[in-house]
């Protein structure tokens, strides 16, 4: 691909993105909806103006780890400590139950299995492809709506980032069972020694921080070192430890989220956003699909696919925070900000593409999944939130 066509794709991703954007927030609708629709309308689903390439997914790539050191930035360190046990337990019931009503959405399609069969193995891995929440949307609605760094923001953020650890687990279990060179307690113990070495090294890197903020405030070679600590954390998780870059990134984002200038950080890192890498992140969403070659059956299949997927996050994680006290409101709203799919859904059905665990054909509906969870979540959030403020009494 030759620069002048980057250029081009570049162009017209920004202007569409910016301008359905635009539209939607006129419709009262958070503006990464319109982003996404925008990508689905200029990709190959509808007017072919955009090819998703590589250096566009390589884009999409660094926007979602931005977006991801802001929500790291953005988040309240004390809250988090607080959520800490609460997360823990609404992760591991968002997992376990998409696990389960995948595996058996499958079975209900195609007919049950013996264990150890390959389309018992199959049906296990549909509903591994469910198990992956991507919090990105919901992070970038709860921004808009000025909810992130409430308990219940914080909640869903914490919950995701343990879910995407429990999910990269289960998928390394799974492709054991294909690949015998995949070592699930290896995995098991490459996680805990990474989240150990964020500590250590986190204490130690604040500190740094600290005294180059005491020494050089506001200046911009604090964001810069800032942006330098989240790309690092996001290739040392992903590369070294087997875990998610977005899991690194907003790892980096917590080490500095209590020094004096993180807003200023996160101010910086949010222009860079808003201007170039949040609208291809959002907008490469769309891009992604193409519905030509859907037939009769994957469709029906599909519709039963996101069914399952958007409400057994909803039931699983809404339960469990029903459990932990919340009211049922909030409860609905954890479940709903749980419910979002996306680049982890991804990697996840690439992986077993790739180990032959389930067909191409399926591919079709983890996309469809990820465009309707990623329209959803962020209206009904919006709704859910709208109620909490027609609860709270007028003054006088």
């Amino acid at each position: 691909m030759n620069t002048i066509s980057m250029l081009k794709d570049l162009a017209i991703i920004i202007v569409f993105a910016k301008a359905f954007g635009l539209l939607a927030r006129k419709c009262k609708a958070p503006q990464v909806v319109g982003e996404i629709i925008a990508g689905l309308i200029i990709g190959p689903g509808l007017l072919h103006l955009v090819q998703l390439t590589d250096f566009l997914s390589e884009m999409a790539e660094i926007g979602v780890i931005l977006l991801m050191f802001s929500a790291g930035l953005e988040t309240n360190l004390k809250d988090l400590m607080h959520t800490g046990l609460k997360s823990l337990l609404i992760a591991c019931s968002g997992v376990f139950v998409p696990l389960i009503g995948g595996t058996l959405l499958y079975f209900a399609f195609y007919g049950t299995a013996p264990w150890g069969s390959e389309k018992f193995y199959t049906a296990v891995f549909i509903g591994v492809i469910m198990t992956a929440t991507s919090v990105s949307i919901t992070v970038q609605t709860l921004r808009e709506l000025g909810k992130l760094k409430g308990e219940i923001g914080t909640t869903i953020m914490s919950s995701a980032i343990i879910d995407d650890v429990i999910g990269i687990m289960v998928l390394t279990f799974v492709l054991g069972f294909k690949n015998p060179d995949s070592n699930p307690g290896r995995v098991v113990i490459s996680t805990l020694l990474y989240f150990v070495l964020a500590f250590v090294v986190g204490i130690l890197i604040y500190k740094l921080f600290k005294v180059l903020d005491f020494k050089y405030p506001h200046t911009r070679r604090i964001p810069i070192l800032g942006l330098a600590l989240c790309f690092v954390m996001a290739y040392v998780a992903e590369t070294y430890f087997g875990i998610a870059d977005i899991t690194g990134a907003y790892v980096a984002g917590i080490i500095l989220c209590s020094i004096q200038d993180s807003e200023y950080i996160a101010e910086k890192m949010d222009t860079n956003s808003y201007m170039l890498f949040g609208p291809i992140f959002f907008a490469s969403i769309g891009l992604k699909t193409n519905i030509n070659n859907m037939t009769m059956s994957i469709f029906l299949f599909s519709l039963g696919f996101v069914a399952v997927a958007l409400l057994t996050k909803i039931i699983g994680c809404g339960l469990m925070a029903k459990v932990l006290r919340h009211s049922n409101l909030d409860s609905l709203k954890v479940g709903v900000g749980m419910m979002t799919r996306g680049e982890v859904a991804l990697i996840v059905a690439q992986r077993g593409l790739a180990v032959g665990i389930i067909d191409s054909v399926y591919f079709t509906s983890v996309i469809l999944l990820i465009i309707c969870s990623s329209i959803l979540t962020p209206i009904i959030l919006k709704v859910l939130y709208a109620k909490d403020e027609k609860t709270i009494p007028a003054e006088g």
